[in-house]
């Protein structure tokens, strides 16, 4: 293997070359050195009122991302971690057309014990974050992310409430889904077997994947791939740690078709 490297440390061309056939043979697809793009983003939902779900919203940074590429788009946001969820509050406000739940998606309703993360950085991230970093919270329990991310703690447990995905857009009324963002620290296949019905017909997915267990029972992206193509759904583009997924028998209505139609005025 070192040997491996070296050769290919001193030909850049050939590596350039074998690096296809290594993503091909392994089953998944190449890693874009680049971040997902507001470009992207309107070139794949092509419309200015999306129906957008936040799900795993934290602070609201993506939140108020979409609002900059989208004129009405209309974001449901979800986040079980009241830290995370007073600094929301604090940082978007009251929009007509966010909503925020305060709940975790999963595969049940009722109540889930959520893994509250902990640990500080530095000065500045203790002011932005007083109450312990609270990204990498989950309803799985850490594992390898003890040894990868040790700086980080998991002292705390808190009870949240739950809900599946289908039983939330049932509830809500919601039909189709232009996108789904989805951030839930290794809690993907939760989410997903609770969503069977909703994954169909959504557009695109956009979720984060590890390639180890940094939670317990977390997929990796191959199993994500196999799950997912059972619902039509194709890699689009592979990010370091991140991936996003296109349903490809995704089948628009007549009122969603005009809606691309018609232009925008101004």
């Amino acid at each position: 293997m070192q040997l491996a490297k070296k050769i290919l440390s001193r030909f850049p061309r050939l590596k350039l070359f074998l690096k296809p056939l290594y993503y091909r043979l392994k089953g998944i697809p190449p890693v874009s050195d680049s971040e997902i793009s507001k470009e992207l983003m309107r070139e794949c939902i092509g419309r200015e009122a999306p129906t957008i779900l936040d799900i795993g919203c934290n602070d609201g940074t993506n939140t108020l991302w979409f609002l900059e590429i989208f004129e009405t788009p209309k974001v449901y946001c979800f986040e079980p971690d009241p830290r995370a969820i007073a600094r929301f509050k604090s940082k978007v406000g009251q929009r007509s057309n966010i909503d925020l739940f305060e709940i975790a998606l999963s595969d049940r309703n009722g109540e889930v014990t959520f893994h509250q993360s902990g640990g500080q950085l530095d000065e500045e991230l203790n002011k932005v974050m007083p109450y312990g970093w609270d990204l990498s919270g989950s309803i799985r329990q850490p594992k390898e992310h003890l040894r990868v991310h040790p700086w980080v703690t998991f002292d705390q447990k808190i009870t949240v409430a739950t809900s599946t995905l289908d039983t939330w857009c049932e509830k809500h009324g919601i039909g189709a889904i232009d996108f789904i963002w989805m951030d839930v620290q290794g809690a993907e296949v939760d989410v997903f077997n609770g969503g069977n019905k909703t994954l169909a017909k959504t557009r695109y997915i956009y979720t984060e994947y590890g390639n180890g267990e940094l939670y317990e029972g977390q997929w990796n992206l191959r199993q994500l791939m196999r799950y997912l193509k059972d619902f039509n759904f194709e890699v689009v583009i592979r990010y370091p740690g991140d991936v996003l997924f296109r349903n490809t028998k995704f089948v628009e209505t007549p009122k969603e078709l005009a809606q691309k139609r018609t232009p925008s005025l101004g």
